[in-house]
């Protein structure tokens, strides 16, 4: 199978008009680092990596923007920011090995999102290379950029199966003073969601507000239902964290960065250890999220203070039992790794989804099957 790692964005528009001539299934990405993640069925006919792209292009630090190539290692961009002060503050897992395009593609995010959001709300520009042959562009290096429709949005999360990503450019958030992380174990679900509810109506508002029931928590050094948050500000502004979470132990110095680390990589670091396993990602209200924490014993990392959480799964037999709960009916939720993909895989939005499909990629060349097993 050809592997293909073109070296410029023209390289990249020919290797896109040679797949789209022969017409065969092409797996398209950058390092592949989460080729398990949304997996095609099927054997594609040639590859086509994005890793050869990494340059830094333009960098503003002053107006607080940068223009990447696609390939760059997010690793990388995250050095380069820091040594500034600045970040994108998108904490995705495979971090040190995914690239720019890859984390943008997947719409990865991790802990932060609370706070700072997710690629949507970072990236203001971007470049692709179409089916076509033509390299076609949206927004800019400007942040409050309104002309136009923002065809970087269609990009962000299409799992390489409209283009080729191949340039982005994104506003850079200010890192705080200091940051804190605070732990506070619990026995039951309720009392941990009850001490998050009283974070959530609190003047403070953190960057991060994770729960991991028990089996989650045995994984990354901490008990019981475990309600973990990291702040971020002035000096001051942290002791008053202190005060406020009490009831809460801090974890500082390396302890702290390996906790969020752990964390951060739960989802790749279990799949790695399990062979067919399944990990569906969970939409509820944050309400309700004390229910989706206990509708398995499967390990659970909670996004708290947004309403998603992340079900690992040893295998299909565990992942369908839960399926086949009453329950989980009530949420919308997708497979992100191993099949069933969806049980939203249907209706209006998904009608979209395959219009805008068929406008980009109508002969079902660029990754078939990664969304949804079906687009």
């Amino acid at each position: 199978m050809p592997d293909i790692r073109p070296v410029s964005e023209q390289e990249l528009c020919d290797a896109m008009a040679a797949a789209s001539a022969a017409g065969r299934p092409v797996a398209l990405g950058g390092a592949f680092s989460k080729r398990l993640m949304n997996e095609a069925a099927g054997e594609p006919a040639a590859t086509l990596s994005t890793v050869g792209l990494r340059r830094v292009l333009e960098y503003q630090p002053r107006d607080l923007t940068i223009s990447v190539e696609a390939g760059l290692p997010f690793a990388e961009l995250a050095a380069l920011l820091e040594s500034n002060r600045q970040m994108v503050p998108l904490d995705p897992p495979c971090f040190d090995r995914a690239t720019v395009g890859g984390v943008v593609a997947s719409n990865s995010s991790g802990p932060r999102r609370r706070l700072y959001g997710a690629a949507r709300d970072m990236v203001i520009g971007m470049r692709f290379a179409r089916l076509d042959g033509t390299l076609a562009s949206s927004g800019g290096m400007v942040v409050k950029n309104v002309a136009g429709f923002d065809l970087a949005k269609l990009m962000i999360g299409s799992f390489g199966t409209l283009a080729a990503i191949s340039v982005v450019n994104f506003k850079l958030t200010p890192m705080p003073a200091e940051t804190r992380t605070f732990v506070a174990e619990y026995v039951s679900a309720r009392a941990c969601f009850d001490a998050r509810d009283r974070v959530l109506r609190g003047v403070l508002q953190p960057a991060a507000i994770d729960v991991l029931n028990p089996a989650a928590s045995r994984r990354v050094g901490v008990e019981g239902f475990a309600l973990v948050i990291q702040a971020g500000g002035s000096h001051r502004v942290m002791d008053r964290y202190a005060r406020e979470l009490a009831d809460a132990r801090p974890v500082e110095g390396d302890r702290e960065g390996a906790l969020w680390t752990a964390i951060r990589e739960f989802t790749p670091s279990f799949v790695a250890e399990h062979t067919g396993a399944r990990v569906a990602r969970v939409s509820s209200t944050i309400e309700d999220a004390a229910r989706v924490a206990v509708s398995t014993d499967a390990p659970v990392v909670c996004r708290a203070g947004s309403g998603v959480s992340y079900l690992h799964f040893d295998g299909a037999a565990s992942a369908e039992a839960w399926m086949e709960r009453p329950i989980p009916r009530e949420w919308r939720y997708v497979f992100e790794y191993g099949p069933p993909a969806s049980n939203q895989a249907s209706g209006p939005d998904f009608e979209v989804m395959l219009a805008i499909k068929n406008l980009f990629d109508p002969n079902r060349i660029l990754n078939p099957g990664r969304l949804y097993g079906r687009i």
